[in-house]
């Protein structure tokens, strides 16, 4: 089966219901917790990608009996001191920076070295934003090149809290710090600059003694030592990350209007639906609930007549973080320039993706101006792509694979885009429900 993919023709208009697959931070979360709680916890949509996969191997490593039956997940949770730490022990995260950087939280009592290693894309990726941090809990670290992994940890027995100051927005950095100090005596603070919440929403749900005040740019965050985790059910919302893709391939499809089902529209994850909006998108939110403290409802999108350019307010750009490369495909469409800045933390991803996002749209015979933290995007309302397109040695990153497909669907042209295999880490039926709206 050859590893590519050819895009040779528009979709045409459609109007259409579809459900994407489960959210994946909420899925490693839950995977991750659900290991420390006692008892059995049990998810159904959990979202069978490598990146939850890889996370339920780690803590089968680490002692955690799995069971699947039909579309449910029992974890038999050990305790929140119940991993096996065995000597010699490696842990693989693969391609996923949220379960590299998250357990690392939770492996800082560990009574013996535990090596964790990932793929390629992972272990070109910084590791010292977040051992920096949990090395003042007591734990050491011991990182190639001083950054990168493959890396050991050394646990401690005797865990101290600490102040810790996130300043880059990143989600994962703080929730490894909580997951950390969940662990460790005393009281851990954190003033964290905005981004996504759902390890706070989820500590809130099962009423740990994690304290969040929400200021404006920032949050202070009190996390005190855990004691016990009750086991507790999730059924699994769609990834809005994933519903990404088709609220912009609806924009960018003439006459055309998608409904995705039961989305997570968490406050920190829907950058992508204001700047849309911003840029003249009909966006509308049906049937809203909350569910174990998180926001889900139905996402309708109608393509608009025209699209606007925008200058994006950087106070949006940690709740669209993983969006901004199709973001970026609207903004070739528009009328006018946009311009997008402080964006140093995309080229922190599964590849350069401010850099990748640059070469797509140039490819494309759009005009760009980028630096290494913004992007210049000279918008064509009328661009029709009469060229072929290859696009390849992207590190096997899954986003700019799908938005290549979403740009080849709505731009024209022809795409040959190779490693399609990418998908599997975060969205294994992409293709599945591109190939059902096609018909």
């Amino acid at each position: 089966m050859p590893n590519s993919i050819i895009v040779n023709k528009k979709i045409k208009a459609f109007n259409k219901e579809i459900t994407v697959s489960g959210d994946k931070s909420i899925s490693i979360r839950w995977v991750l917790f659900s290991s420390l709680a006692n008892g059995i916890s049990k998810a159904q949509n959990l979202l069978m990608s490598e990146d939850v996969l890889a996370a339920i191997k780690a803590i089968k490593k680490l002692g955690i009996k799995v069971k699947f039956n039909k579309n449910e997940c029992k974890v038999y949770g050990g305790g929140i001191n119940g991993y096996q730490f065995k000597k010699n022990l490696t842990l693989n995260a693969e391609n996923s920076g949220t379960l590299g950087r998250l357990i690392l939280g939770l492996l800082i009592n560990t009574k013996y070295p535990i090596k964790l290693i990932g793929d390629k894309s992972l272990s070109k990726r910084d590791f010292k934003r977040i051992t920096d941090p949990l090395s003042n809990f007591g734990a050491t670290f011991n990182l190639k090149d001083k950054k990168n992994l493959p890396l050991i940890i050394n646990g401690s027995s005797n865990l101290k809290s600490f102040k810790y100051l996130e300043k880059r927005g990143s989600a994962q950095c703080k929730s490894a710090v909580i997951l950390g100090g969940m662990k460790s005596d005393g009281t851990t603070f954190i003033k964290a600059k905005k981004s996504r919440n759902h390890t706070e929403l989820l500590c809130k749900y099962l009423n740990l003694p994690i304290s969040v005040k929400s200021k404006k740019n920032y949050d202070l965050i009190k996390v005190n030592k855990v004691k016990k985790i009750k086991a507790f059910n999730y059924k699994i919302p769609s990834d809005i990350s994933s519903s990404a893709f088709f609220i912009v391939l609806a924009t960018l499809s003439k006459n055309s209007k998608i409904v995705i089902k039961n989305v997570n529209i968490n406050p920190s994850r829907i950058g992508i639906i204001t700047i849309l909006k911003k840029m003249g998108v009909k966006i509308i939110f049906k049937n809203k609930k909350i569910y174990k403290g998180e926001q889900n409802a139905d996402i309708e999108v109608t393509s608009p007549r025209t699209l606007k350019s925008i200058n994006c307010p950087t106070r949006l750009n940690s709740g669209a973080i993983d969006e901004f490369l199709v973001i970026f495909l609207i903004a070739a469409k528009a009328k006018g320039v946009s311009y997008f800045k402080d964006l140093a933390e995309l080229d922190q991803k599964e590849s350069p993706r401010l850099q990748w996002g640059a070469k797509i749209l140039s490819k494309m015979g759009i005009k760009v101006i980028v630096t290494k933290s913004s992007i210049k995007i000279f918008g064509n309302p009328n661009l029709n792509i009469n060229k072929k397109i290859i696009i390849k040695d992207y590190l096997k990153d899954h986003r700019v694979f799908m938005t290549s497909i979403i740009a080849g669907l709505t731009f024209g042209g022809t795409w040959k885009i190779h490693d399609k295999d990418s998908i599997r880490t975060s969205f294994p039926n992409f293709l599945n429900i591109v190939n059902d709206l096609k018909r």
